[in-house]
């Protein structure tokens, strides 16, 4: 598995025009460039690209950490460790 990180300020100068408009929209630019970036890495690995802003994950992050979650439920059985899909916040 590979992944790379990347923490998106919404309110930065490249970002605030699509963040005044649209939730979310940080986080999606970042995550088209890192698919993009990363794209041929598909083939030999799984490559999961991670984006936090202030507040939300990116949807691919947040799905990454729920899968975790349930894994770690099935082991130990303690159901608080699967974040809830109605929060999307760490």
């Amino acid at each position: 598995m590979a992944s790379d990180v990347t923490i998106a300020d919404t309110c930065a100068e490249s970002h605030i025009s699509h963040t005044a408009r649209e939730a979310g929209a940080a986080d999606n630019r970042a995550l088209a460039s890192k698919t993009a970036k990363y794209g041929g890495l598909s083939v030999s690995h799984i490559f999961v690209p991670v984006v936090k802003t202030a507040g939300t994950l990116g949807q691919s992050a947040f799905e990454l950490v729920q899968e975790i979650g349930k894994h770690i439920t099935t082991v130990t059985e303690d159901t608080r460790e699967t974040i809830s899909s109605s929060s999307g916040c760490l």
